[in-house]
């Protein structure tokens, strides 16, 4: 049997593909080996996942997921999986870029980039990323991002660049002030969370003027300055996998085709794709 995970910080994504090739859907909290030990990877993994499958009938893993960037962290999660899947022989561990890049391009090549609460980019040919982006995390990058959407309207709401009828339905729905604003952008933990969360202010007035043009904008940029510096630009389909590229796939589209690239798929989470690339490769 095969399980496959897309995990981010929050919550896991599992495909669980039988011996008669059924598909099982499994959902459990998040994993980020920067921020989680074994032990509690292993307590989370027996109180959520093995009370939902066979474990001495699983015997190959790939594990997906935020914070997996290299053997210095990513043993702490096959170490994790193997002490709750005892009859494992297969555990692949890798970043959740490269789930997003074989989920959206499967086995052709094509630019994948990731815009959910951060943003990524990278160039994938025959199931690996050939050259990524340096991200500097949300302060200093996540162009395009869901953080970066909420930063910019909330500094817009702040500095009174919000149109009328904008602001006046913003500051009633979250009746927000400068003293909460600045205690989450500084001193609580996930500050992309925390704006990134004001994204739906931005989905329940898509159609406004002002929203538009912060969407293309953003969008824009992101592909200027990451997507568009890939030599392959000019030749590859570039898809997309996130919250934010499938919510608001029309401005998203409106600034691929200003910015003369090509337009791939654009997926919400890579997990069910991930299951077809896997069956391909066994």
């Amino acid at each position: 049997m095969l399980l496959i995970a897309d995990s981010g910080s929050t919550k896991t994504d599992w495909r669980l593909v039988t011996a008669e090739d059924q598909v099982r859907v499994i959902q459990t909290d998040g994993f980020n080996p920067y921020y989680q030990t074994t032990s509690q990877m292993v307590d989370t993994l027996q109180r959520q996942l093995v009370p939902c499958v066979n474990s001495e009938a699983i015997t190959s893993v790939f594990f997906y997921g935020t914070g997996c960037t290299g053997p210095a962290v990513n043993h702490i999660v096959a170490d994790s999986l193997r002490a709750v899947l005892p009859a494992l022989e297969t555990v692949e561990i890798n970043s959740d870029m490269l789930g997003a890049a074989r989920g959206a391009a499967g086995n052709e090549s094509g630019i994948v980039c990731i815009l959910g609460t951060g943003s990524n980019a990278c160039c994938y040919a025959k199931g690996q990323i050939i050259r990524g982006i340096q991200s500097l995390g949300f302060w200093l990058g996540d162009e395009g991002s869901g953080g970066y959407l909420g930063k910019t309207l909330v500094r817009d709401f702040f500095q009174e660049r919000l149109p009328d009828t904008l602001r006046e339905a913003f500051q009633n729905r979250y009746a927000l002030d400068r003293a909460t604003l600045l205690q989450n952008a500084y001193q609580k933990p996930f500050p992309n969370r925390y704006f990134a969360a004001f994204t739906p202010f931005l989905s329940e007035h898509a159609n406004h003027p002002y929203v538009i043009k912060l969407l293309t904008d953003a969008f824009e940029l992101f592909l200027t300055t990451y997507v568009k510096r890939f030599p392959e630009a000019a030749i590859w389909p570039v898809h997309f996998v996130g919250s934010i590229a499938y919510y608001f796939a029309a401005p998203l589209r409106q600034a691929v085709q200003k910015t003369d690239l090509m337009m791939g798929d654009i997926l919400k989470a890579p997990a069910e794709r991930l299951v077809e690339y896997h069956k391909t490769i066994v």
